[in-house]
């Protein structure tokens, strides 16, 4: 069966998501992040591409993003083979990382652009990721504080006022704001323990330096070493994502 035709947006703004082949990790350290963060800069001039928002989380990203010179799906297939070939190099590994096709959602107003804005960066909190919105490191929440690196921030700031100063403040106001926003589901599940914390404990419990290295133990060792990480109370969905290991083996050892 054809796939369908994704709606085309009349403001060529779009919230997109792109997350990791069977929901596993796709960034295991700062310098993941960093990579995927200087990817996405280094081919705005090249595709023409405006980002005004982004969150990278442990095994998926959000964009607000307007679509330039060259269509989405040609920049998502830049962006993927580029970062994928460098935490291939990186991790001794080889095959896909992210899933075939990004997720998208059309943004036709002002109203919905800045909802979308807010959910992108409360995403990681909602998550149970981080204690605030300000603290997490991976998103662009900062950028409309600290200054532009890679989004557009003039913009967004104008819609919420002509003077600068004045605009970060209600932005800031905004954001924090408790909500019941709903843009562009991904399945989120209630994490019992931040990522980095669960992390720790895999690397304890397994004795390896990188959660992701669980996926070439030897079965048998695999399987105790999974149970062993299941009875320290993390959720399978968890153990799946930062170790790579599908959720139907976790689910079954």
């Amino acid at each position: 069966m054809p796939r369908k035709a994704r709606k085309k947006s009349p403001t060529g703004i779009y919230h997109v998501v792109l997350r990791g082949i069977n929901k596993q990790a796709i960034f295991d350290d700062a310098e993941d992040y960093r990579k995927l963060l200087t990817i996405l800069k280094n081919y705005q001039e090249k595709c023409g591409y405006e980002i005004y928002a982004y969150c990278l989380m442990n095994n998926h990203i959000h964009l607000l993003i307007k679509e330039g010179a060259e269509d989405l799906g040609l920049v998502f297939r830049r962006l993927g083979v580029a970062y994928v070939f460098w935490y291939n190099w990186k991790y001794g590994r080889c095959g896909h990382l992210f899933q075939d096709r990004y997720k998208s959602q059309v943004v036709d107003s002002d109203r919905y652009f800045l909802t979308v804005l807010r959910y992108i960066h409360q995403n990681p909190w909602k998550a149970g990721m981080t204690r605030s919105v300000t603290a997490y490191p991976w998103s662009s929440y900062g950028e409309y504080i600290e200054g532009r690196r890679i989004c557009n921030i003039e913009y967004v700031l104008s819609l919420f006022s002509e003077n600068e100063k004045e605009a970060i403040k209600l932005f800031e106001e905004f954001s924090s704001v408790e909500n019941t926003d709903q843009c562009l589901e991904y399945d989120e599940e209630s994490i019992r323990l931040i990522d980095s914390e669960a992390a720790k404990i895999i690397k304890s419990v397994s004795g390896l330096p990188n959660p992701l290295h669980i996926q070439s133990l030897e079965k048998r060792e695999r399987i105790e070493v999974i149970r062993k990480l299941k009875a320290q109370r993390l959720s399978i969905r968890q153990i799946a994502r930062l170790t790579g290991v599908s959720f139907a083996v976790v689910r079954r050892a």
